[in-house]
């Protein structure tokens, strides 16, 4: 129940800090901040506005931007495991990148179950067919000796 409330507020806060106007908005508090400066006389409390805000500000978008990172880095790395696995890749892998942290590990798990299990048929197969004895081939030069 967190996990999803966390990467839903988190989609939507980096989703935000990436447009131009909360970029605006940002630089219109720090003018705003400095356009006071005079007016408060520079204060230590002044200073400490602006000092807190950002810090606070800073330390939380770190977590946030980097769990956002987290999941979009597996969720494309599950969609290539994918590509490679299959030729033809299933649409549920559309849009992981928005599902909370451990389902899009649950994704990548299967994916990475299922491409151990290929490799081990594939294995199994090329044992199979080295262990048959060889059928004369059958070209024309076989059948040409054949009929001599």
């Amino acid at each position: 129940m967190f996990g999803k409330l966390f990467t839903q507020i988190a989609n939507h806060v980096a989703l935000a800090a990436g447009k131009p106007l909360t970029f605006v908005l940002c630089c219109l508090i720090v003018i705003t901040w400095a356009v006071t400066g005079p007016i408060f006389g520079f204060s230590d409390t002044w200073q400490l506005i602006i000092n807190t805000g950002t810090t606070i500000i800073t330390f939380l978008m770190v977590f946030l931007i980097q769990n956002t990172q987290n999941r979009d880095s597996v969720a494309i790395q599950a969609k290539l495991d994918e590509l490679v696995r299959v030729g033809k890749a299933r649409n549920a892998f559309i849009g992981i990148e928005h599902l909370p942290e451990e389902e899009v590990e649950q994704f990548r798990e299967r994916c990475e179950a299922a491409a151990k299990k290929a490799d081990k048929l594939l294995a199994e197969r090329k044992t199979d067919k080295s262990t048959q004895p060889r059928r004369p081939s059958k070209t024309p030069k076989s059948k040409a000796r054949a009929q001599a």
